[in-house]
Parts: C-alpha cells; sequence; structure tokens
C-alpha cells in the first residue's frame, strides 16, 4: 500500500550498525527510505556500512557520540547537505549497565541516563527545527519493556526507558502542531546475539532458566525476533500513522497484558 511506502524520505537511524537498530533500518530501507546511521567509533561503523552493504542498501556511516551536542548537530548539517532535511528520525542508540541499585556508582547511573534519555532529547532537538521548516515529520524513540515495568538490576535503564515514555509524549504535545508524530516502539525480548547467552541449552539439555522465565510471562510463548519489528517501525515511520502522535507502542508478544499462570 502507498500509505506505507518511504520511497524518497530520508531516515536517520542512532546506533544502527548491528542488533535491533541495523534490523529497523533494513525495514526502513525496504520500504524505500535512504538511510544514514551512526555509531559510536570507526570499526563498528565500517562494519555496519559492510553489511548493509551485503543487502544492497547504500547507507551513509557516521561517527557521532550522541550525548555531544555540538558532534550530533555537525553530523545533522552534515547528513542534510548531503542527503537532504531528515524526515524520519530513530532514537534506537543506547546501553544498560546490570548492577544491584546498592552497587551502583552516581556515574554509572549517569552514563546510562545520558545515553538512553539526554542524548534522545539532543538528536530530537538537532532534527526538529528542519522538520518544521518543512512542514512534518517523524521521531520514534527506542522504549522498552521497563517503560513500563521494574526489574532487580536495572534502575538507571528503568529510569531513563520511563523517562524516554515521557519525553516522547511531551515532545509529541510540544511538536504536534507542526505536523511531527512523536511516538515510541518498545520491543519485548528480542532474541539476538547479544541475547544468545540467555536462550542456550543447560549442559543437562534443559532450557536456560531465564529462557523459560521469558516464555512462560509471554502469552505468544517464544521470544521476539528483529523481524517482528520491521511492520511496526514501517508504521510508525509512514504516512499510516499521520494521527498517531504520543503513543508507545509495545510489540512484546502480549507481556504487559499478562498476569501470569495460576500456579
Amino acid at each position: 500500500m502507498a500509505i506505507f511506502s518511504l520511497k524518497g524520505k530520508i531516515a536517520l537511524v542512532t546506533g544502527a550498525a548491528h542488533g535491533i537498530g541495523f534490523s529497523m533500518a533494513v525495514a526502513l530501507a525496504e520500504a524505500g527510505a535512504r538511510i544514514a546511521f551512526n555509531s559510536s567509533n570507526e570499526p563498528s561503523m565500517k562494519r555496519g556500512l559492510e553489511a548493509y552493504k551485503k543487502l544492497g542498501i547504500d547507507a551513509k556511516g557516521f561517527v557521532c557520540d550522541v550525548r555531544d551536542e555540538k558532534k550530533v548537530q555537525k553530523m545533522v548539517a552534515t547528513i542534510e547537505k548531503e542527503m537532504g532535511a531528515i524526515d524520519i528520525l530513530v532514537n534506537n542508540a543506547g546501553i544498560i549497565k546490570r548492577i544491584p541499585a546498592v552497587d551502583m556508582k552516581v556515574e554509572e547511573f549517569e552514563e546510562v541516563i545520558d545515553v538512553d534519555l539526554v542524548a534522545p532529547f539532543i538528536m530530537s532537538k538537532a532534527v526538529a527545527p528542519s522538520m518544521i521548516r518543512k512542514g512534518g515529520g517523524k521521531i520514534i524513540n527506542i522504549c522498552s519493556m521497563m517503560s513500563e515495568l521494574g526489574r532487580e538490576t536495572v534502575a538507571a535503564y528503568a529510569a531513563a526507558k520511563g523517562g524516554l515514555k515521557m519525553l516522547t509524549r511531551t515532545l509529541a504535545s510540544e511538536w504536534g502542531e507542526h505536523n511531527i508524530q512523536v511516538n515510541g516502539l518498545g520491543p519485548g525480548y528480542i532474541a539476538t546475539s547479544q541475547t544468545a547467552p540467555l536462550r542456550e541449552k543447560q549442559p543437562d539439555g534443559s532450557p536456560h532458566p531465564f529462557d523459560s522465565f521469558i516464555i512462560s510471562k509471554t502469552p505468544a510463548a517464544r521470544w521476539g525476533t528483529p523481524d517482528d519489528l520491521k511492520g511496526p517501525i514501517v508504521f510508525l515511520a509512514s504516512e499510516a500513522s499521520n494521527f498517531v502522535n504520543g503513543h508507545i507502542l509495545y510489540v512484546d508478544g502480549g507481556i504487559l497484558a499478562y498476569i501470569g499462570k495460576q500456579p
């Protein structure tokens, strides 16, 4: 359907050299968008470029620390000069530190907040002026189950992702009159190389305890895959979502709707 087409659109996806950011950027490219992405270092950026090239995608890669406003502004200006005004921003870059709150250093807490919450504000602020001038745009913040739920050892991550949910709603409220839709996408537990150790069989052949835990809490009875995020990200980036604003779309197999089975 034409309403889902991204032909002629410029999309910037942060942290998209690998992982779910890469998968979402590929989905946007498959829908017709031209892709720009950043990585925090040169080797990762170059590996990302090679991965896109293997799929026939002519992506533009940049080395940029999304916590540094001046560097972000320079990257955005370069993209606008070389590719055109950014139509779609996906704030995907993020980190997590699994440390009990009582043991977590303030500096560690602040680092997670800076990457997962402050950086999306910096990025959004950088692309908004050109979106306002041209009469619209899409900003998609990658939220999390931890935007709604708490778990042990992720105090900083949950605080950041909860804050990102409210930043999404606030920017939607402020920029909606300019035809800018600011929404969030909240992946559930996704099977990636990073989560592979949590899904490995135990020496006796039994499932990993965390694997069993996630499947028991998910009505779909499985982990999500990067492909499960493709439709939702294209929807939020396309004209199909023009009257959807300030919404967090959770792609979680039903976890947030489910209290769990009675023992």
